[in-house]
């Protein structure tokens, strides 16, 4: 058996903390050598590269975020321990990281995690975008607790992951007052050569928007493509092209954005899910997610 060397560990910490060998080694009061060479102990031992070099400093790779996440766990723990053992209160929090897939909007992200910061225990939350991938594979090592989605899991999917359903909402089109008054008449027919900001073709809107589109004889000027829907919302606050959202968050989007709603895409509505490592969920901070999320119905107009 591999015995961890939790000083090694504990110096790659402190590194990938602070930001580099120079000021972990000058924090530990240790030669900068020395910070490198119990480093580099630990990857021999792990058999993976932690750091790689980007300019003149270090970042982390992709495993070592994962092997940093349980050294700050395992550290935090370890100082709850002494506490503990001394008599100090912890008030541990519950801690839920919550990975989010980057074509999510984040208005709708953050309505579903909402409910668990309503729980009587305290929660430390850690939210975390990338790709889809990138997290179910995040999720298969189990260093995020559950991944908020627009798509359920795929189908042969090698990662042993589970779907929870959370409810839907329904989309429409929104612009600038001037645009969107000036498109009304006639909608939908009338988005036949507006300019339009949409989400790229990785995205399942984006792919039922073409559905739409092509089902209906549309050809509207796509203008501008986008991986992030919050960006693409940004852009159409300046009124110069429609946008797709959801309108379960039309009344934040017209807010926040200026933008008023064009018309609904009909017979289109948009699937949001949660995806967890186990097929019963057990924290409490993700219960009560799905919980809210499936009393409101989580759907929109």
């Amino acid at each position: 058996m591999d015995w961890l060397n939790y000083h090694h560990l504990h110096y790659f910490w402190l590194v990938a903390r602070e930001g580099g060998v120079g000021r972990a080694a000058q924090r530990l009061r240790l030669s900068h050598p020395t910070v490198s060479a119990q480093v580099k102990a630990l990857e021999d031992m792990l058999g993976e590269r932690l750091f790689e070099k980007r300019g003149r400093g270090l970042v982390l790779t992709e495993m070592g975020r994962v092997v940093y996440d349980y050294a700050d766990e395992i550290f935090t723990i370890g100082r709850e321990l002494v506490d503990t053992v001394r008599g100090r209160p912890t008030g541990r929090p519950v801690r839920l990281v919550v990975g989010i897939v980057d074509v999510l909007p984040k208005l709708i992200a953050r309505r579903l995690i909402e409910p668990a910061s309503a729980l009587p225990e305290r929660i430390q939350l850690v939210c975390r975008e990338a790709s889809a991938e990138r997290l179910l594979a995040e999720l298969a090592l189990h260093t995020v607790d559950v991944v908020l989605t627009d798509a359920p899991l795929p189908a042969g999917s090698g990662i042993k992951a589970f779907n929870h359903e959370l409810g839907e909402s329904g989309v429409g089109f929104y612009a600038g007052r001037a645009l969107a008054e000036r498109l009304r008449p006639g909608f939908p027919e009338s988005l036949t050569g507006a300019p339009m900001y949409l989400p790229t073709s990785t995205s399942t809107l984006r792919r039922a928007l073409d559905q739409y589109f092509e089902t209906r004889g549309l050809r509207p000027e796509i203008v501008a493509e986008f991986d992030d829907s919050a960006l693409m919302k940004v852009f159409g606050e300046s009124g110069r092209a429609v946008f797709p959202a959801p309108t379960i968050i039309e009344q934040d989007v017209c807010r926040t954005f200026g933008v008023v709603p064009v018309g609904p895409v009909e017979g289109l509505r948009e699937r949001y899910y949660a995806l967890s490592a186990e097929r019963r969920l057990r924290n409490p901070a993700v219960i009560a997610m799905t919980q809210a999320a499936r009393a409101l119905g989580a759907t929109g107009a």
